[in-house]
């Protein structure tokens, strides 16, 4: 019996009640089968509602899927038609997203958007639609689909599911972002439907929004409660993951307040002047010039358009935003640290986020334009979170902004705004906000501070200042944005205060103030350039890991010696197209000019695994990490490694002084070919001879060591993914990434095999992994008979001094003790017991 008022789209003969298919496939063919037999569709739009989940993800949230077939398929609609699958079991559609009703939609325009329109209101209402995965009669779904009524609000007092704990909160600043997105990575990770309650107010633990809007603060008692066929496991899991956090996040905040009790430094100036007062972010003094940055806020235009068209444009903007957020987390963590780049992880997360996929896509069923849509759906999110009156929430809420520009210039170029721009010397950049993704990039060299109007100390935005060394206020009111562009000034940091129109007496004594911290640093840095000789005359080459030229002035500052390994996958990563070998030989020619001669390993383009590149449309693999990665992908698409190695070449018969690594060897065939190449195209070029390396991953590699040493000149060990390989650990995996240490003896084992072989052949050997870093990980490598250290700049003065504090006999004995251990825990005991000489 069909509805009355939708009698062309929905009737009860297209519901399927009690449905059990086995996977998202089933369900799709299922549902297109109820299509065909009801003369909706021609049997081959079954394959296009297939394609379709290939490039967009049909989960609308909340349990509801809505599978349909892709617009160039739209001849295969014979009429208008809905079919709907009731799973009651469920059927997970994507990790961590379970779908209980599937409508499948055939539409030969957008007759079916009144439906959706529908539906993304009935997703709303939670207890009906709870309801309707195991109701018995298919009119009930008939009804709520043909229902244009307004979803009634959800009344009564929160419940709870069937597990369940109570959880007070230990985190001092709360639940933000960073350990939510913990949470929420950990919830997925089960089908069991997973909910926090604090007080009356409910959130999904899948959603990383609907947790930072329950706004938890420390103290507050919050009920965690699970039901499903995986929920005992899943909570147990979850409170492990919970309160595993407090004490990292009881230390970072231990951290925070001991800067902020650090005795200031005391400077005022001797003339009482004008000063825009507003809370100290990160310390330091420094003159500069006001920069008025330009506000963010630009009109988006509202411009329809199919929404099957609309549902692809978001979904490649939010997939071009994830891997630009990716590069950007890499990069910052081998820039500024781990703790930084956990900052754009997190924000990856507020990409997953279920209800602002659904609100964007509720706008756009109305009729309204995805730019349009998806910069609302932000903006409310933001709003809410604003309105809690918890600083950092209202952080959180500048996140979701910064992710949300990030999307809305994927979706239309022309919305792209660059906020930082050219700046002139000695800026003071004064904005109402600056985004996390605008502080990162900023360059501590033409950048003096920061002072904005609005944000809090614990930001990210602030966090990231303080690792650049930036001093920098916040809060500072709306009196900031009124400030005459180019206007001398004098910001402190410590003290949160911008100080106008300085007197000649301020300045004298803001600069003797600065040249004082200047000769400190000084000092510091003429440690750092001391080369990492043991005390019994053994040297260790020290090198930095950088990406582009403009780092190499920071890498030197901490006393790099060299290039140990150029990433040039972020020359891939970080843009829309491939680059051109003009392009990167000025990249490579920059870069060895920024090193003034200094030694450059530079490894070729090293994409695969964890690293991926959307407009390089490389095939999906099921595991990535064993498949066509590094040197393999390489070998197979010479239109990426032939350029690459042009511009290498050319830059060397320019005179750069640089040496080539390729990454990811397994074999001596593969070296062959790749040296093979290299020399023809060296010949073809009349470039000078090159250093040819490889880096050592893989355990076949280390275990072959003294055959491959044969055919290059020196080895590079990643210990990351050799310690990845040899664990069979996937390192990015949060439940084993504690496991995944480069200390256990099997791994240490494997480096002395590579060191043997390659001293049969009188090679050298160096280590770029994370191990490098570690300075008592580095002592062991030395001990070893590693030659070269490379390494994040930050971490060079700390491995230099220990190396320095140490004899070579000391270093041996501590990595033969090494590797007659059991476990890597056993290893870092040595470290305690260890007493370098002075």
């Amino acid at each position: 019996m069909s509805v009355t008022t939708t009698p062309a789209l929905l009737s009860a003969e297209l519901v399927r009640l009690g449905a059990a298919p086995a996977d998202k496939e089933a369900t799709i063919r299922q549902a297109a089968q109820l299509l065909i037999a009801a003369g909706c569709i021609d049997p081959g739009y079954e394959a296009s509602m297939l394609r379709r989940e290939a490039v967009a993800n049909t989960f609308l949230g909340h349990g509801v899927v809505i599978p349909h077939g892709l617009g160039e398929d739209r001849n295969l609609v014979r009429r208008n038609g809905i079919a709907v699958l009731q799973i009651p079991r469920g059927v997970e559609w994507n990790p961590g997203q379970t779908a209980h009703i599937a409508v499948a939609i055939a539409a030969q325009s957008d007759a079916h958007i009144a439906i959706l329109r529908r539906l993304t209101r009935l997703i709303q209402d939670e207890s009906r639609l709870v309801s309707l995965f195991v109701t018995d009669n298919a009119q009930d779904i008939v009804a709520a689909l043909s229902d244009d009524a307004p979803a009634a609000a959800s009344s009564g007092p929160a419940t709870d599911l069937a597990e369940r704990f109570r959880w007070t909160v230990s985190y001092p600043s709360g639940l933000h972002a960073r350990p939510a997105a913990r949470w929420v990575e950990t919830a997925r990770g089960f089908s069991a439907r997973i909910q926090v309650r604090n007080g009356d107010q409910v959130a999904d633990a899948k959603n990383l929004v609907s947790l930072l809007q329950l706004g938890l603060r420390a103290g507050d008692v919050a009920m965690l409660s699970a039901e499903g066929r995986d929920a005992a496991a899943a909570l147990a899991k979850l409170r492990s993951v919970v309160e595993s956090l407090s004490a990292q996040e009881k230390r970072d905040a231990e951290l925070a307040a001991q800067r902020a009790a650090a005795p200031s430094s005391g400077w005022t100036p001797p003339q009482a002047k004008a000063a825009i007062v507003g809370i100290g972010a990160s310390p330091g003094l420094a003159i500069g010039i006001v920069h008025r940055l330009a506000s963010h806020d630009a009109e988006v235009p509202d411009h329809p358009v199919p929404l099957t068209e609309g549902g692809a444009q978001l979904h490649e903007a939010i997939t071009a935003t994830r891997l630009q957020l990716k590069a950007v987390a890499d990069d910052t963590a081998r820039r500024l640290g781990a703790a930084d780049a956990a900052i754009f992880k997190a924000h990856g997360e507020l990409l997953a986020d279920t209800d602002l996929i659904t609100l964007t896509c509720q706008l756009m069923v109305e009729g309204h334009g995805v730019a349009w849509s998806w910069n609302q759906a932000v903006e409310r999110m933001a709003g809410k979170l604003s309105a809690l009156g918890n600083a950092v929430l209202a952080g959180r809420a500048a996140d979701l902004r910064d992710v949300g520009r990030r999307v809305l210039a994927n979706i239309d170029p022309s919305l792209r705004q660059v906020a930082t721009g050219e700046l002139p010397d000695n800026s003071i950049l004064v904005a109402a906000d600056l985004s996390p993704s605008d502080t990162a990039t900023l360059d501590p060299e033409r950048v003096a501070g920061i002072a904005t109007a609005q944000g809090g100390p614990t930001s990210h935005t602030a966090i990231l200042a303080r690792t650049l060394g930036l001093p920098a206020l916040v809060a500072g009111g709306a009196a900031l944005l009124d400030l005459k562009q180019g206007s001398a000034a004098i910001i402190d940091g410590q003290n949160g205060r911008l100080y106008l129109n300085p007197s000649p007496a301020d300045l004298d004594s803001a600069r003797a103030w600065i040249a004082e911290q200047q000769t400190i640093r000084a000092r510091e840095a003429e440690q750092r350039a001391l080369p990492a000789q043991t005390t019994d005359g053994h040297r260790v080459e020290v090198s930095a890991n950088i990406n582009l030229p403009d780092q190499a002035a920071l890498a030197l500052s901490q006393g790099a010696e060299g290039v140990g390994l150029m990433r040039t996958e972020f020359l891939f990563l970080e843009r829309g197209s491939t680059p051109s070998e003009d392009e990167q030989y000025e990249t490579y020619k920059a870069m060895a000019q920024a090193l003034e001669g200094r030694p450059l390993i530079v490894r070729a383009l090293d994409i695969g695994g964890d690293k991926q590149v959307a407009h390089l449309e490389l095939p999906r693999e099921e595991n990535p990490f064993l498949g066509v990665r590094g040197a393999r992908l390489l070998l197979r698409r010479p239109d990426l490694m032939e350029p690459q190695l042009r511009a290498l070449y050319r830059a060397a018969k320019d005179g750069a002084r640089l040496s080539i690594m390729f990454p990811m060897i397994t074999s001596v065939s593969e070296v062959i070919a790749l040296r093979q190449t290299c020399e023809r195209i060296r010949a073809e070029l009349d470039a000078p001879a090159l250093a040819l390396g490889i880096m050592i991953e893989v355990p076949a590699a280390a275990i072959q060591a003294d055959a491959l040493a044969q055919h290059v000149d020196f080895f590079s060990i990643g210990t990351n993914d050799l310690t990845q390989y040899t664990l069979a650990i996937d390192r990015q995996n949060p439940e084993l990434a504690a496991e995944a240490d480069s200390l256990h003896p099997a791994v240490l084992r494997l480096i002395r095999q590579t060191v043997a072989g390659a001293e049969r052949h009188g090679r050298w050997v160096g280590v770029c992994g994370g191990l490098a870093g570690d300075a008592f990980g580095a002592a062991l490598l030395a001990g070893l008979g590693v030659s070269e250290l490379s390494m994040t700049p930050r971490d060079i003065p700390a491995v230099k001094a220990r190396l320095r504090a140490s004899t070579l006999s000391e270093l041996r004995e501590l990595a033969e003790r090494a590797l007659k251990a059991e476990t890597a825990a056993d290893v870092r005991k040595l470290d305690l017991a260890a007493e370098p000489s002075s």
